[in-house]
């Protein structure tokens, strides 16, 4: 089977700028950020204050069965959310699908738990304002709730999709950061090309709102300052860059074989035309990001049998810092030359395991209007990353796009898709 066969036919989108699709459209065509000061938690302490949340988020709209909220940590809430949305969108809920023929891939991080699970232990195990080791397993253990585990594994997000929607399909988490929403794209794809399902929902869900993950943020110092300061963050590519903007979001997309799709009457938004995966890994590894993302394009460009110059854009990671930027741009530049380029993450920061997917988002939902999506702050371009950015939405007269995502340690993957505009 051709990678031309398989086609996206539900997209469900939860983000810092919109839940659902014509809320994110509208935010990425009016340049509307997602980025704002912490209302999730008390920031009071921390070196940023700023991240791009979701702040309008209600589960109880989305989950069903409300008991599972207990056992659910917000990244499978928004995952759950999104896949909800998908499915709809895509005309499933009464396609009469055979369960057992339904899959799920789905990018996750490492899901940290919350201060409200962890706080009835600590307190247990506190004896004059000190943490007491000897008090963990008498005291501690017995004051925590028995099922909080289930909801700090990546696994059960994809558990808690397949649950709700009865998909009793291939069953399957990616966990390699950054790469795993695109990654869960791809396996998805691959599990529609061995004919081991009729649908699989793809995409991934992070939520990286939580006290502990931002402590860690903090201590690792690559997060951008200059939102808190007024001033438009992240800027991808742009000279005064100065880190990047955690954030969450979640989104999936409902894959399925063209003719399957066809044949319900289901709207096509795009066509995957190939994919590439490439790891090259040698210590010290940082730069091997350069040559593994040249080779994943080149690789995905060959399986799209597509030269080049055929190619209308590339959406780009775009993290936003000194190093990576300019790695990533020589990289587009070597493998595809002056293509316009944009960067998404200027939007909604880094979503983590959802990042893949919520970037590929844009070029498929604003793909639909024969549009590029723009890149935000890009104000002064930084001579040691060439590449050609987009900064508004441009119309495009190619329906072709390369969507990149990599890792430090020189993991890369790039996905090539034909938007589809007619409805």
């Amino acid at each position: 089977m051709l990678s031309t066969d398989i086609v996206i036919s539900g997209i469900g989108i939860v983000s810092p700028i919109g839940i659902g699709l014509d809320a994110f459209a509208d935010s990425l065509l009016a340049g509307r950020s997602g980025v704002k000061q912490i209302q999730l938690f008390d920031p009071s302490g921390l070196p940023v204050r700023s991240a791009a949340e979701i702040t309008d988020f209600d589960p109880r709209r989305f989950v069903p069965n409300r008991k599972a909220l207990k056992v659910m940590a917000r990244d499978a809430q928004l995952g759950v959310a999104a896949a909800m949305l998908a499915w709809k969108n895509a005309g499933l809920e009464t396609a009469g699908l055979d369960p057992d023929r339904v899959g799920v891939v789905l990018g996750a991080d490492r899901i940290c738990g919350a201060l409200e699970d962890s706080e009835p232990t600590y307190r247990a195990c506190m004896v004059d304002g000190r943490f007491d080791f000897d008090r963990w397993a008498p005291q501690g253990m017995p004051a925590t709730f028995p099922l909080v585990f289930l909801k700090v594994l990546p696994n059960m997000i994809a558990s808690h999709i397949s649950i709700v929607l009865d998909a009793r399909g291939p069953n399957n988490t990616i966990h390699q950061g950054d790469l795993s929403g695109l990654l869960a794209v791809i396996e998805g794809a691959s599990l529609l090309e061995r004919n081991l399902a009729d649908v699989v929902l793809v995409g991934g869900a992070s939520s990286q709102m939580n006290p502990f993950d931002w402590a860690r943020f903090g201590v690792i110092g690559r997060l951008s300052k200059l939102a808190d300061d007024g001033v438009g963050s992240p800027r991808p590519f742009d000279r005064d860059r100065d880190g990047e903007v955690r954030g969450e979001a979640a989104v999936l997309f409902v894959l399925e074989r063209k003719a399957h799709a066809r044949a319900r009457g289901a709207r096509i938004w795009a066509h995957l035309r190939g994919w590439g995966r490439c790891c090259v890994y040698q210590r010290p590894h940082f730069d091997k990001c350069l040559p593994a993302l040249e080779r994943a394009i080149s690789q995905a460009l060959k399986d799209a049998r597509l030269q080049p110059r055929e190619i209308g854009h590339v959406n780009a990671q775009g993290v936003a810092t000194r190093v990576d930027d300019i790695l990533e741009s020589r990289a587009i530049q070597a493998a595809l030359g002056d293509v316009p380029v944009t960067a998404p993450r200027s939007f909604f920061g880094n979503t983590g395991a959802a990042a893949g997917a919520l970037e590929l988002a844009t070029t498929v939902v604003l793909g639909a209007q024969q549009l590029l999506p723009p890149t935000l702050h890009y104000e002064h371009p930084d001579p040691e990353c060439p590449v050609n950015v987009v900064c508004q939405p441009q119309k495009t007269t190619s329906n072709l796009g390369v969507a990149v995502n990599w890792t430090e340690v020189g993991q890369a993957a790039a996905l090539v898709v034909e938007t589809n505009p007619s409805r």
